[in-house]
């Protein structure tokens, strides 16, 4: 047993040298307590770098089919007044939308950014439930109300108890109001007054859009779109032309994950010419983060480039507004949140305590037999 010990113990790459044999310096000290605090900093710079997360980024392509993309947007309009604010949105499909009022909130707004009144699905006037006409008759006591639509009804059973309703119907039939002013229902409810009344305010629209996983685009414009022989035009309740200054406060494709940026959150433009159309055009990416717990966010990023179209006349067949319009890429990003593994630190941790303490002792030995070599020729008288 002692031989198999004896064999051991010559094995020891670390030899120990007696006490009595040690020699202390005062350039050893002070190498030693620098190379400690040295030692302690990279140590705590490790530990702080093993306690964050990386993210690992691969480049995929997406396969996914029949989903939709939600769009939350928030846009301020400081020169057009919510009562003619309109949003549509269509897709490559043939899918369209006009005049969206759900999941959407209009708010009032004054010259000087103030709030005026928020209203869900829009603002406007209040709905007569019993207007004071029948189809041009006259009412009598016990009959159930039903207003006329001015020759919009696509049946006789048809009513229009408001002057929403009556420009719903104009807009479905593709006709533009150009007798606004003779139907009853807008003189009754005081329609054009609240519109006049309204003169000189702003509107900021925000919500959100369920849209198919397709190309497409939405657009916010001052007046009621309609739709008639693949046309697109506006209902004729505006004037010459409007001001689509605007202000995005916020613009993104899907839910928020850590470190997505939307480059146009903050955006403001204002118009110098009378007329005109602005455009994005976005390339939404889509991406899925996945944070240390396993959880997964599947949302988009997107790029975008800006052009504005001006209107040589304001009675040009084009929209003025703000159009967005987007496209889907074939790649897909994925970000995977993780730890640096513990084995990475454990290494890291010791390649510095050896490299610090080997390169700390260099120079210990540097200096210490440089000042032998230098006491030696000054006691010989060789220095100098």
């Amino acid at each position: 047993m002692d031989g198999v010990l004896n064999k051991l113990r010559n094995l020891d790459a670390y030899p120990k040298i007696n006490e009595d044999f040690y020699s202390r310096t005062l350039s050893g000290g002070v190498i030693t307590l620098v190379s400690s605090f040295a030692i302690l900093f990279l140590f705590l710079s490790e530990f702080r770098l093993y306690l964050h997360t990386v993210n690992e980024t691969k480049l995929l392509v997406d396969t996914s089919r029949g989903e939709t993309l939600r769009i939350n947007f928030d846009v301020t309009f400081p020169a057009i007044r919510c009562s003619l604010l309109s949003l549509d949105a269509a897709d490559i499909s043939g899918e369209q939308h006009l005049d969206i009022r759900h999941d959407i909130v209009k708010k009032r707004i004054d010259a000087h950014g103030n709030l005026i009144e928020a209203k869900q699905d829009g603002i406007g006037a209040p709905k007569i439930e019993k207007p004071l006409q029948r189809h041009g008759g006259r009412l009598e006591h016990d009959e159930t109300y039903c207003g006329s639509c001015y020759g919009a009804e696509t049946s006789d059973d048809d009513c229009c108890n408001s002057c929403e309703e009556v420009q719903e119907a104009y807009r479905k039939r593709g006709w533009a109001m150009t007798n606004s002013d003779l139907i009853d229902q807008c003189k009754r409810e005081g329609f054009f007054q609240k519109i006049k009344d309204e003169d000189g305010e702003g509107c900021n629209i925000e919500g959100s859009l369920e849209v198919n996983k397709v190309a497409g685009n939405f657009h916010f414009v001052p007046g009621k779109s309609l739709h008639l022989s693949n046309m697109h035009g506006l209902l004729a309740l505006q004037k010459d032309s409007y001001n689509i200054s605007h202000k995005i406060n916020r613009l993104a494709f899907g839910d928020y994950f850590p470190g997505v940026v939307n480059p146009l959150d903050g955006v403001q433009w204002m118009q110098e010419t009378p007329n005109g159309m602005y455009q994005y055009f976005l390339k939404v990416v889509p991406t899925i983060y996945t944070n240390v717990r396993g959880r997964s966010v599947y949302s988009n990023q997107y790029s975008v480039t800006e052009h504005f179209k001006s209107f040589e006349n304001a009675h040009s067949q084009s929209l003025p507004g703000v159009f967005f319009f987007y496209d889907l890429s074939p790649i897909k990003v994925t970000f995977k949140e993780e730890h640096v593994p513990f084995l990475h630190f454990l290494t890291h941790i010791c390649a510095i305590i050896g490299g610090i303490f080997s390169v700390a002792g260099i120079i210990d030995s540097f200096i210490y037999y440089g000042q032998r070599a230098m006491k030696k020729k000054m006691e010989i008288g060789k220095f100098g």
